[in-house]
């Protein structure tokens, strides 16, 4: 039986930029952070990580400075997607390399690719790497779906563990077909119960960068068997994870996490700012949470 590579709360962790580049001492800050409050485990240079506008170099630096910060206290999935596949094997063998747990591998975006193209991207990136693989299917950013079929192929393939699932319509369907021990993490703050109950193992979390222990605390729940537990914390932070997806991700947790004093920088384009209407309504919500 292949283990999780976690089970519980892991973060999608912000990267905070500066004008001239990383913010490594806030960086390590945060990740020091979530680590006392309880997070499961990291996943670094994905979506929140805004790893999209990372050159290679400093992409590949954030993921040892990443690791090396952790040593191995909890997981560290480094982000190495690519709509390129031989670049996703160059980041992915990189993030081996300096000692990842794991890597998360998004479908490829705009040039996209038929269900037998998105079995060969994965293949490939697997067959390069002993680390273990997370799949990640987020059809949103990509508009390309990883049909419930394809992930059992995948699955048999013995380092392609687990995926992050943004689509709840083909979550029961995937873990009825595929593996055991094939692990599903919900993608998606506001249905992460949801997908506990479908027999998820944990999420990778948006809102645990300001709310770690909340986030750990009701995945947990659900996992010891406190389902009512868990089913009160999902609803009642679903205001706070409306606020955090108000706009494009992660333009409104930075600026969430900037209102509570945690300093993150901004977004890099094209990600801006937040209007004023947008900013004020997000403050109200903070209040309302006790977070500011």
């Amino acid at each position: 039986m292949r283990k999780p590579i976690f089970t519980g709360a892991g973060v999608a962790i912000v990267t905070p930029f500066t004008e001239d580049g990383v913010n490594f001492e806030k960086l390590g800050e945060l990740i020091e952070i979530q680590i006392k409050e309880g997070t499961d485990a990291l996943i670094i240079c994905g979506t929140t990580g805004e790893a999209s506008t990372m050159p290679d170099d400093e992409h590949k630096e954030v993921i040892k400075f990443a690791v090396d910060k952790v040593n191995k206290r909890i997981p560290v999935i480094a982000g190495t997607g690519s709509n390129d596949t031989k670049h996703a094997i160059s980041l992915s063998k990189y993030a081996e390399e300096v000692g990842a747990d794991a890597i998360l591998s998004v479908t490829p975006y705009y040039n996209k690719t038929s269900q037998k193209g998105l079995y060969r991207h994965f293949k490939d990136i697997a067959e390069s790497i002993k680390i273990p693989v997370v799949l990640y299917n987020v059809p949103g950013r990509t508009n390309l779906n990883i049909a419930p079929g394809t992930v059992k192929e995948l699955s048999e393939i013995d380092n392609i563990v687990a995926i992050k699932e943004c689509n709840i319509n083909q979550v029961a369907e995937i873990i009825n077909i595929c593996k055991e021990d094939f692990t599903v993490y919900s993608g998606n703050d506001d249905l992460t119960v949801p997908m506990l109950s479908l027999g998820g193992k944990g999420v990778i979390s948006v809102m645990a960068n300001i709310i770690p222990k909340e986030t750990h605390d009701m995945v947990n729940n659900y996992l010891e068997g406190n389902i009512e537990e868990a089913r009160k914390l999902q609803l009642k932070y679903i205001d706070l994870i409306k606020a955090l997806f108000m706009d494009v991700s992660p333009m409104p947790l930075k600026a969430a996490m900037n209102l509570m004093g945690m300093d993150v920088g901004k977004c890099r384009l094209p990600l801006v700012d937040l209007e004023e209407e947008q900013l004020e309504s997000l403050k109200n919500v903070l209040i309302k949470y006790n977070l500011i």
